[in-house]
């Protein structure tokens, strides 16, 4: 890519992003309600991503080989148990990430 294409290409990229951020707030202003669908999309999609994230996650573990498996599984207690103690997605899904990088990097070699 010459770098006319490539600053083309970024400065597309960023009137995307610009765009998803601010079309929700300028469609549905502090004054007006949501529609009832995307209410039901804002309580449905964060679990249902969650949920999706395990899977993706979880889809090559082979508990015959290597380290059976354990290191995902302890990741998965810790993140159930930080999100049944405060409720922070955030908090559970970082916390998982790091207690499994440090278990595979560390422990399970």
């Amino acid at each position: 890519m010459t770098g006319a294409e490539i600053a083309i290409t970024v400065a597309v990229i960023a009137v995307g992003t610009v765009l998803t951020r601010f079309l929700s707030f300028w469609i549905f202003p502090g004054d007006r309600k949501a529609p009832p669908f995307v209410e039901y999309l804002g309580k449905a999609l964060p679990p249902a991503v969650f949920a999706m994230l395990v899977v993706y996650c979880l889809k090559n573990v082979n508990i015959l080989q290597g380290s059976h498996g354990i290191p995902e599984l302890i990741a998965i207690i810790i993140v159930v148990l930080l999100h049944l103690k405060w409720r922070q997605m955030l908090l559970s899904i970082g916390a998982g990430t790091v207690c499994y990088m440090l278990l595979v990097q560390f422990v399970f070699v």
